[in-house]
């Protein structure tokens, strides 16, 4: 709290006892209730009187601890809500409940901030839920494996479930550039993307760079990474400002659907 004071950061969140979903119960409410005693700990010593806190909101896979955290924090001065514990072991499955009862019991004008969720298709569930804001190191691990993102970005004016994915290898929302088949490739990584990787280079050139493990590989797939995952968090946000995110939503599983289903017929 003392390093906290000294930086008077715009937004920082409260410390928080995170825990895998198959932890026992005990240690599940163990850890709501250190993490409330935190908060009030960092409440406590603030400075700023709780205008740039994220109170930090836990429970694991555990709906009445999510729901019981989500309450506590509610009812303290903050200025908004780190809801953490997500992407540690719970299923697609069961998230949406986990996010639903969460963000049901928390003001709807303060920001609800989330860190575990970074697939298009949690990403998807997260907005549906009425997630504000995300963070995750998706895109550097992305990057890091030598995959690029291709997914459509135009799935309102294009039906992704009638679009035809032709990458061999491809699970329809990115491509492995270290693969042989993209050794005399010269088209751009996406056609049509306005990133400084596919304005100037070819698939073929970097998995080139992949292979012979030059710096540069990563430099311009991370471009082009980086592009296109803020073009997809673009396009839900135009979708939500027509009031077309549930069809955007819909498109999006429908066309994964389809290349999955596709693959299994190819096998």
């Amino acid at each position: 709290m003392e390093m906290i004071c000294s930086l008077k950061p715009n937004l920082w969140a409260s410390l928080a006892d995170e825990v895998p979903a198959w932890v026992s119960e005990k240690r599940n409410k163990a850890s709501v209730d250190r993490t409330i005693r935190w908060l009030d700990d960092c409440l406590s010593l603030d400075e700023a009187g709780g205008t740039s806190i994220l109170g930090s909101i836990v429970g694991g896979s555990n709906i009445e601890e999510r729901k019981r955290c989500a309450i506590e924090a509610a009812m303290r001065n903050v200025s908004g809500f780190w809801i953490g514990g997500f992407g540690q072991g719970e299923s697609m499955e069961e998230r949406p409940a986990l996010l639903n009862i969460v963000t049901d019991s928390l003001p709807k004008e303060k920001l609800r901030y989330v860190s575990g969720l970074a697939l298009p298709e949690e990403v998807l569930q997260g907005v549906a839920a009425g997630i504000d804001l995300f963070d995750s190191t998706y895109i550097y691990h992305l990057t890091l494996g030598g995959f690029a993102l291709i997914f459509p970005l135009d799935i309102l004016e294009n039906n992704s479930a009638n679009q035809q994915h032709s990458d061999i290898g491809s699970d329809c929302t990115k491509i492995n550039l270290r693969a042989t088949i993209y050794r005399k490739d010269t088209s751009p990584i996406v056609d049509n993307c306005t990133c400084f990787t596919c304005k100037n280079h070819t698939r073929a050139y970097i998995n080139h760079l992949l292979n012979v493990h030059e710096m540069l590989a990563q430099i311009l797939l991370e471009i082009h990474n980086t592009r296109h995952y803020m073009g997809f968090f673009q396009s839900i946000r135009e979708a939500i400002k027509c009031g077309k995110f549930d069809t955007f939503r819909q498109n999006f599983i429908d066309g994964r659907r389809a290349h999955i289903t596709s693959a299994a017929v190819c096998l």
